[in-house]
């Protein structure tokens, strides 16, 4: 009975990939852009002893690659969930300086009217508080949007490689933490 038992078990639990970090659940799939998305992984932000926030990539399937993750076309989701308050000018200059550690100059020139949008959005956000839900949504009919506690703030910004540069701060040559970028490709 017991063989029984386990045998109907242990299939549903390897489909459970619902991930909690720092007491932040993150959902085992979500939906954007009509279309069903599966958490990748999800990690930890910190810098020393302090915890910044916990971020989960969805993804259509899933990636333990960085190049496969960022070229994965279709809708793609990346939450960030604050563990502290961050006003939107220090959230403002952490993506920039990612974008700027993981981008060529002539790149970012290509990037600068839709990094201004970027910008533009976050300021209007103000301040994050812990608990807040950040979603950075794509998808391919509306572009990039930015939605907070589900609410979706300023225009949506055109481009699927503007997405991938903006998961490059995470998943690219140079992320802004190796642990998360680690924990985002489900490592």
């Amino acid at each position: 009975m017991l063989t029984v038992a386990l045998g109907l078990l242990l299939p549903l639990a390897s489909q459970a990939t619902a991930i909690e970090v720092e007491g932040v659940r993150f959902d085992d799939a979500t939906r954007v852009g009509g279309k069903e998305l599966q958490l990748n992984g999800a990690g930890l932000r910190a810098v020393f002893v302090i915890k910044g926030y916990a971020a989960g990539l969805y993804l259509p399937e899933r990636a333990r690659n960085a190049a496969v993750a960022l070229g994965t076309h279709g809708p793609k989701r990346l939450q960030i969930r604050p563990l502290r308050e961050v006003e939107s000018d220090s959230f403002v200059k952490a993506l920039n300086a990612g974008i700027r550690e993981n981008h060529s100059e002539p790149q970012l020139k290509q990037l600068a009217d839709r990094l201004a949008l970027l910008e533009q959005t976050m300021a209007g956000v103000g301040t994050a508080r812990k608990g807040d839900v950040i979603n950075f949504d794509y998808a391919p009919e509306s572009g990039t949007v930015v939605a907070v506690n589900g609410i979706p703030r300023g225009r949506p910004i055109p481009g699927e490689d503007f997405y991938q540069a903006v998961l490059r701060i995470f998943l690219g040559e140079h992320p802004v933490d190796r642990d998360l970028k680690r924990g985002l490709l489900g490592g």
